[in-house]
């Protein structure tokens, strides 16, 4: 029910603003491949549109990654995301906002969040843009399977999904250091009495062309409430190339 509702939702973003035809965005993918005593292979990709106008500012996401060690699956994760806003003015506004995620290796098969609050536009100049949102949401998820030692040789117990409020806090910084370098900061909090999760992505891009640039970022995902032997935070870096349009 909750994916029907975030497709919905998202669905819905994208043809409130579908009018202007004046969506922007960035595509990013990265591939490493390795063959010798181990295979390794690793591919992350992204995708992101933003919208705009006087009075509503739209925006769509959707990525992936997936890692292999020697035939394993070590990494299997998707997102996808969204919101949109009410502006009242140039600075501030009203969002509704929706995520859903799916991760084989975290403390929770998947998580959706549904939220709404405020906006607001700190600093938005030609250099430098740094915005913030908060506000209140509720949260649904599906813990991993417990898993009992004993008796031996132990077995897994299946859990019922759960749900909670949450605060959400969001905030977005960017800053053109030169023409063809920007640094680029994200950081989402989503707290509850359950757990709380926070993700800081952190990017350096550099453009090359009109249309396309390389980017290394540094991802730091916690969970300050997981089952052994998940370990509470998770470090991803990455070097993509990035296509705007």
């Amino acid at each position: 029910m909750m994916k029907h509702i975030l497709g919905i939702a998202l669905l819905s973003a994208i043809s409130l603003g579908a009018q202007a035809q004046e969506w922007t965005g960035q595509g990013e993918f990265g591939l490493v491949l390795s063959n010798g005593n181990a295979d390794n292979l690793t591919v992350n990709g992204k995708l992101d549109f933003k919208y705009e106008e006087a009075q509503w500012l739209y925006n769509v996401y959707a990525l992936a990654l997936r890692t292999e060690s020697s035939d394993v699956n070590t990494a299997n994760r998707y997102e996808i995301g969204g919101k949109a806003g009410y502006k009242f003015n140039e600075r501030a506004y009203m969002l509704g906002s929706a995520r859903h995620e799916n991760d084989d290796f975290a403390p929770y098969e998947y998580q959706t969040t549904v939220a709404i609050g405020f906006g607001y536009k700190a600093i938005d100049s030609d250099t430098t843009q740094l915005s913030f949102e908060a506000g209140p949401g509720y949260r649904r998820y599906q813990p991993v399977d417990l898993f009992v030692a004993i008796p031996a040789p132990g077995h897994f117990i299946g859990l019922d999904s759960e749900g909670d409020f949450i605060g959400r806090g969001f905030m977005e910084f960017k800053h053109k250091l030169s023409d063809s370098t920007s640094l680029y900061d994200t950081l989402l909090i989503e707290g509850g009495k359950d757990n709380t999760f926070a993700q800081n992505d952190f990017g350096v891009q550099v453009t090359m062309t009109d249309k396309f640039a390389i980017k290394a970022g540094l991802q730091v995902r916690h969970n300050t409430d997981v089952i052994a032997p998940i370990t509470k935070t998770d470090t991803l870096t990455t070097v993509n190339l990035v296509y705007g349009f």
